[in-house]
């Protein structure tokens, strides 16, 4: 049957305002996420370039702040930003495209292709476990005084391997997650080896051109590059240019550049075979220890209010003055990438937040940090004056004021060497959170630089007492002088039984939760919006953590069914009743 004239520009017209309408919630959207990023700029919280995609449609683009102080250029969308750790994404997806040609196996040994790396170690580790931050091999960035005595100078990949191929592995390999960047340093000199093509070449013939990527690459400080950002740190209250850091030391492990219209132009390659088959993203995208996958995080997450939790790929990057991160959630097209030049930016709030807005679920606040407050405060007022406005700070919710934030003024005024000013915050926080082990190592360290050993000794000695499994309070109080050991983590046996009995999940507030996970009779927390952890047990019910100083308490009914969980950090017990 045929449609007349009338009934098709009926159908016309539903169309269109179908289409007005979808428009115009896109449009509502863009203008919460805008308000959303303006809240943290006014808060000096965030300085950058922000894209949004929703359903593969870039819904939101748009530059906040200065790309250059100096000359008053301003962010904009097709703005460079270093990228720093989102560089790994790349150097996993060229090995992949390698495996793929068989060029390279994911079994295969660092020995197979580099074989004067040293054998006691090259032997053992495979490329896998260069990808997953499995191999052991120490992170060169942690090295004692890394920036001041390595970062500086240009090296090529082949002579800084030596800076860590002969040191001995920090575990075996497979057998423990340990973020290192030593490991796709590593990667990179084996794309150049097999290849026999610099980095940066297999870079651009095998992903930015069949991308399109043009304002993508591998950033350098001597070429000219237009619209490149500025890096700045925050310092007293203001800005001032990053440390220098050359290039060549991130190198495949942190050395590309973008914007964050390329990195959409990237999240949309992904969805095709254009650059790495269907097979080849699976393996890519599986998440191994810690919810690491192939240079990706891998993992669910829980947004706002939604039944049901989302998988979330996405990675962040940190390097001199820039902080990133890209996420991506397949399911829907959705994508958030943010780019900041100042440095320590929160940008899992703000992308936590703008996933909200895409899902129509209420958004967290921004809190205003305290810190430049804190900091004028200490240095103009009296103690008592300081200690009455942090307890105000602390009461108004419109306020940050968590124990980390306060102790990040104690320490920029500790490396200005306003020694007896960081003591002052560090008191302020140790009797703002009294039961934290943290508050007295950091200011046992203060006392320490100002040549105060009894006072220092005092404070790591509560510190350890706190917590037993702070090294570093351990290794102060051997520096100073006190016979102390560590202890050593004991590990009780659990039956698979018992372990079994935990797996749940666990509601500890509206939007937060743990779940418990049994794998080959190890146990596993996962929090949300956090990345999988073992729980190591300490007796039946209780389980303590190693990357963090916390603990889980199982607890059961009186007809032996487990009901709760409690968590224990920070000095607080935190209930979480086992959701049926």
């Amino acid at each position: 049957m045929k449609s007349t004239p009338i009934q098709r520009l009926a159908s016309l017209s539903v169309l269109v305002i179908l289409l007005a309408a979808s428009t115009t919630f896109a449009q509502s959207k863009a203008a919460k996420i805008d308000a959303l990023v303006q809240q943290y700029v006014t808060n000096r919280q965030f300085n950058g370039s922000v894209l949004v995609a929703e359903k593969g449609q870039v819904i939101f683009k748009k530059g906040y702040g200065m790309a250059n102080m100096e000359w008053n250029i301003p962010n904009a969308p097709d703005t460079k930003f270093r990228l720093g750790s989102i560089t790994k994404q790349f150097t996993a997806m060229l090995i992949m495209q390698l495996v793929e040609k068989g060029k390279l196996k994911l079994a295969g040994k660092v020995t197979d292709y580099l074989p004067d790396y040293p054998k006691a170690t090259g032997d053992k580790i495979t490329i896998h476990h260069l990808l997953t931050h499995t191999s052991g091999i120490p992170n060169y960035t942690n090295f004692p005084k890394f920036f001041e005595t390595l970062s500086r100078d240009p090296v090529t990949p082949e002579s800084f391997t030596k800076k860590f191929d002969s040191m001995p592995l920090d575990f075996e390999p497979d057998t423990k997650f340990s973020y290192s960047n030593s490991g796709y340093f590593l990667l990179g000199v084996i794309i150049e080896k097999v290849t026999g093509k610099s980095y940066a070449d297999v870079l651009t013939e095998n992903i930015l051109k069949p991308a399109q990527l043009a304002n993508t690459g591998y950033d350098l400080f001597s070429p000219i590059l237009p619209k490149r950002a500025t890096g700045y740190e925050k310092k007293n209250g203001g800005y001032v240019n990053s440390p220098y850091l050359d290039m060549t030391i991130p190198y495949a492990a942190g050395s590309m550049y973008s914007t964050v219209e390329d990195l959409y132009r990237w999240d949309q390659a992904l969805y095709t075979d254009k650059l790495l088959s269907a097979s080849g993203k699976v393996t890519m995208y599986t998440p191994f220890l810690d919810s690491y996958a192939y240079g990706w995080g891998v993992r669910n997450a829980k947004i706002g209010q939604l039944k049901d939790s989302l998988l979330v790929i996405e990675h962040t990057g940190g390097i001199n003055g820039f902080n990133t991160i890209i996420s991506r959630l397949p399911k829907d097209k959705q994508l958030v990438v943010l780019l900041n030049n100042t440095g320590g930016a929160p940008l899992s709030d703000i992308r936590k937040n703008i996933l909200r807005i895409l899902y129509d679920q209420p958004i967290e606040a921004p809190k205003k940090p305290i810190a430049d407050l804190l900091r004028q405060s200490v240095q103009s007022d009296p103690l008592e004056k300081t200690k009455q406005k942090l307890t105000a700070w602390k009461a108004d919710k419109a306020y940050n004021a968590s124990e980390e934030d306060v102790n990040v003024v104690g320490y920029e005024l500790l490396r200005d060497g306003k020694t007896k000013e960081a003591i002052t915050v560090f008191t302020l926080n140790a009797e703002a959170y009294p039961n934290s082990f943290n508050v007295y190592d950091s200011r046992g360290e203060a006392y320490k630089a100002m040549g105060n050993k009894a006072a220092a000794i005092q404070d790591y000695k509560k510190s350890v007492a706190l917590n037993p499994r702070n090294t570093n309070g351990y290794a102060m109080l051997k520096e100073l002088g006190e016979s102390v050991e560590a202890p050593k983590e004991v590990v009780v046996a659990v039956d698979s039984a018992t372990l079994a009995s935990y797996v749940g999940t666990y509601q500890l507030a509206p939007a937060f939760s743990i779940a418990i996970i049994l794998k080959a009779d190890r146990l596993f927390g996962q929090a949300t919006g956090q990345p999988m952890v073992e729980l190591f047990p300490e007796s039946k019910t209780k389980f303590f953590l190693k990357v963090v100083d916390a603990q889980v308490t199982f607890i059961s009914n009186d007809k032996g069914e487990v009901e709760q969980l409690v968590l224990h950090q920070n000095g607080q017990d935190i209930p979480g009743k086992r959701m049926r």
